[in-house]
């Protein structure tokens, strides 16, 4: 069975072209997570580059609900996961839950571009933790009314993902169902299916 060290260089992307930063080539998301704490400062700067994503009128629409292991922000986190993604996702040692306002602050007017927003921020995060060494896996599978109701969101607050975050875990440490998951490669769509000039027209990117 690989180490995690030869997971990690078997899921090293293959761009299509020079140029791209390591650290996109770097992220992916594992389930297998190591028992070792995330340290404050790492965790603070992950939240620091979040902060500093672009959004519609710079609403930063984005509301972050850390959990630690132990605690009870991580505890509600994890309960409000299906049950396939509790099996993994209790190694990880921290549980982010994302959400983001759908309205603007100025006028009080639909923010249609909310859900886009916290994207843009929880991407920058997974980048920030892959350069600081941590991994991070997005989760969709998870109960909105139930986060919902753990942690008294308002309904003007659309739901987003569950983040896991941590540092790579062993392949031994997971359950055999997701195993072969973790180890299997990774794949993209082509820059001509999803780089248009028409509908269906692939862009000339030369």
């Amino acid at each position: 069975m690989l180490t995690a060290s030869e997971v990690n260089q078997m899921k090293y992307a293959q761009p299509s072209t020079d140029g791209v930063l390591p650290v996109f080539l770097e992220r992916w998301s594992p389930r297998a997570f190591a028992d070792r704490d995330v340290s404050a400062a790492d965790l603070k700067t992950i939240f620091e580059a979040g902060r500093w994503a672009p959004s519609s009128y710079n609403e930063q629409p984005w509301r972050f609900f850390v959990g630690h292991r132990g605690s009870e922000t991580y505890s509600k986190i994890l309960d409000a996961l299906v049950p396939f993604n509790q099996d993994w996702a209790k190694s990880a040692p921290v549980l982010i839950l994302g959400v983001a306002k759908t309205r603007f602050s100025h006028n009080d007017s639909p923010n249609n571009y909310a859900a886009h927003d916290l994207g843009a921020a929880m991407a920058l995060m997974a980048v920030e933790a892959t350069a600081l060494g941590l991994a991070a896996h997005q989760m969709a599978g998870f109960d909105w009314g139930k986060a919902r109701e753990a942690f008294a969101i308002p309904e003007t607050y659309a739901m987003g993902s569950v983040m896991a975050l941590g540092y790579h875990g062993e392949l031994t440490d997971l359950e055999e169902k997701f195993q072969a998951q973790e180890q299997a490669p990774r794949s993209r769509k082509p820059l001509s299916e999803i780089v248009l000039s028409e509908w269906d027209h692939p862009a000339d990117l030369g």
